[in-house]
């Protein structure tokens, strides 16, 4: 099963606190697949992700790009793994059927956003009773996470 962590966005926003995150993926030598919900999304966060990681950028690519094995991060929104991922990064309730075949899935949710926190529980939910091991983040003050108890 799949290692499931569900992060709870309190304190910035998605396109500051996901750069974080896939520092994290690439200091580890894995790589991601960004599942994104919508077009508007995957843009933003492609010309982002150019900007605001530690040293200026975070790799990446797109369909648009092409060559997808030989970026460690891979935006998308279809349910594929073209690049040979371990982690899964779900945003904004996208889902991706295929969750089982990756190591860890990060489940980023906006706290503020009532409909979002609601669905992230529906997930939450049925994950567990799929069997998957998960863990709830919540973000701190700076901007860090903390493991909390859900």
């Amino acid at each position: 099963m799949t290692d499931i962590g569900f992060y709870h966005l309190i304190t910035s926003p998605l396109e500051r606190a996901l750069p974080r995150l896939l520092e994290k993926v690439l200091e580890g030598r894995k790589r991601a697949v960004v599942l994104c919900a919508t077009q508007e999304r995957l843009d933003f966060l492609n010309s982002t992700l150019w900007t605001l990681g530690k040293g200026s950028f975070i790799p990446h690519g797109t369909s648009q790009e092409g060559f997808a094995e030989d970026h460690p991060i891979w935006l998308t929104l279809q349910d594929e793994n073209p690049n040979g991922a371990q982690f899964l990064i779900q945003l904004e309730g996208a889902e991706s059927p295929s969750l089982a075949t990756y190591e860890r899935c990060l489940d980023l949710f906006d706290g503020a956003d009532e409909l979002a926190v609601k669905a992230a529980r529906t997930r939450w939910k049925r994950y567990k009773n799929e069997g998957h091991n998960i863990t709830y983040w919540m973000q701190t003050a700076s901007g860090g996470w903390e493991k909390g108890k859900k």
